[in-house]
């Protein structure tokens, strides 16, 4: 019997499973709204047919892939250029022969990693095609990656390359990291933030253990994100779903300290707000 890949339309995750899954285990988790018609799972070749592949760059030495339309949570994958070998983080939900080509034309990938698994994406199809020697995800998330190998499962820090690295964060999920550029100053933040954006303009920052079930992190998870994130410098922030400057340390330290001041919320609090 042969193993395919199956994406579930609703959220985008893959599974690599002997015939139509019989469910989606991220829809089913209490971080995402279930299918309100019930499950569409289907195969690569399907979603092969229905996207095409969109890019841009938001700042130098840093692409963002994606398609189009949008699929599943409609995540976006960094292509991250060190000079030392590409850093893939995050993936897009699926990556069409021309975004292949363009990542290909950029240098490839060395090294790969994601967040968590709402930043996966098709990361099993970049594993599949660059063959990087490192793919890596939180030790605490080893449970959704199904899909594809890790090859180095991350503790607490890991350096892809000089002046790149990863730190667990915890918090969202269990085995959730960050990514801080420090040569460009930005952090690709994962769901440990969220961004409201007017336009390409940011407004307010929120952060959420589940944000369709709008469950807040707790106080101790608010402190474990502002003892890692507090010591990084930083004036953008990347998420699995968009880029958003100018996001400061300090933006962020503001938002920490504003749900330690009392009961935790998911409400977003506006970028320049007091506690």
């Amino acid at each position: 019997m042969t193993l395919s890949m199956y994406a579930c339309v609703h959220c985008g995750h893959w599974q690599r499973w002997f015939d139509t899954p019989p469910a989606c285990p991220v829809c089913s988790d209490v971080r995402n709204a279930l299918p309100e018609d019930g499950w569409d799972l289907v195969e690569e070749k399907t979603v092969d047919a229905l996207l095409a592949a969109d890019w841009h760059r938001p700042t130098p030495g840093v692409t963002g892939f994606r398609t189009v339309p949008s699929f599943g949570l409609g995540s976006t994958g960094w292509l991250i250029e060190t000079g030392n070998g590409n850093v893939a983080w995050e993936a897009a939900p699926y990556y069409p022969p021309e975004a292949l080509a363009e990542i290909e034309r950029l240098g490839g990938i060395a090294w790969l990693g994601s967040s968590h698994v709402h930043g996966y994406g098709a990361l099993w199809q970049l594993q599949r095609h660059f063959a990087p020697p490192v793919v890596a995800v939180g030790t605490r998330d080893l449970e959704w990656t199904k899909a594809f190998r890790v090859t180095w499962p991350v503790d607490e820090t890991l350096e892809p390359a000089p002046g790149l690295t990863v730190y667990h964060t915890g918090g969202h999920f269990d085995g959730h990291c960050v990514l801080h550029d420090a040569r460009r100053g930005i952090l690709f933040c994962g769901d440990a933030l969220k961004v409201d954006l007017d336009g390409t303009v940011p407004r307010a920052l929120s952060c959420h253990k589940a944000y369709h079930a709008r469950v807040p992190l707790s106080h101790g998870e608010v402190r474990r994100y502002r003892s890692v994130i507090g010591g990084l410098e930083f004036d953008a922030v990347a998420t699995p779903f968009e880029f958003a400057a100018p996001v400061t340390t300090a933006d962020v330290m503001r938002l920490f300290d504003h749900q330690l001041s009392g009961q935790p919320t998911t409400e977003a609090l506006a970028l320049g707000a007091g506690g």
